[in-house]
């Protein structure tokens, strides 16, 4: 098959070692091409430029920016990239923000090669991938409420060990304020006290710690 003919892909990984597994996988097919390899967002967007690649695998934790800040720089000048998203990490809501910000595909590091050849190809031809067990994630927590931008915020300085007392002097609001905040955000996320409650959010991408 000539060069013309071959997905142009690009990948961007900060993990050399993951870099050169996914270059041997994408060089050892026959219809695929690497075209570069870059291990931070910002890199990532000029060699997108560049590159124009067909398909893109983009690393959702990376040094720099997020996997998420990348896909929204890239498809704003280039609202047709086809992007897979690849992660360790199966938490929902980073899921969920990945496909809204325009990712055709999300797929764990820890599956087989043939299955990253075949999702390539999968969004190449216009389709979407997401494994059956991260589909059934996001479908378990489809109804939920999410939290507002301030529950994330208290949330995260309870994950920072303030105290409700730290938490009201951080954010200029009463200590009051801040006991009833928790209280909607154990009941959101189902959690029993502030500890479960960083646990459940940090597992489902709410916050990192």
């Amino acid at each position: 098959m000539n060069e013309h003919n071959r997905i142009r892909v690009l990948s961007v990984d900060d993990h050399p070692l993951l870099r050169e597994g996914i270059a041997a996988v994408i060089n050892s097919q026959p219809d695929m091409l690497l075209v570069a390899q870059a291990s931070s967002g910002t890199e990532a967007i000029p060699l997108y430029r560049q590159y124009k690649p067909d398909v893109t695998l983009l690393d959702l934790r990376l040094p720099d920016l997020s996997g998420i800040d990348v896909i929204i720089a890239i498809r704003a000048d280039f609202p047709h990239a086809r992007i897979i998203m690849l992660t360790t990490f199966e938490g929902d809501v980073e899921i969920q923000r990945a496909l809204e910000a325009g990712a055709r595909g999300y797929l764990l590091k820890n599956m087989p090669p043939s299955e990253l050849a075949e999702a390539i190809r999968q969004v190449h031809a216009g389709k979407k991938r997401v494994p059956p067990e991260v589909a059934a994630h996001l479908a378990e927590h489809i109804s939920d409420e999410d939290l507002t931008p301030r529950e994330i915020e208290v949330l995260r300085k309870v994950g920072g060990g303030n105290r409700n007392k730290d938490i009201a002097d951080l954010l200029f609001i009463s200590e009051e304020t801040v006991k009833v905040h928790l209280k909607h955000i154990m009941d959101k996320l189902g959690a029993k006290d502030r500890t479960q409650a960083i646990a459940i959010a940090v597992r489902r991408g709410i916050i990192q710690l």
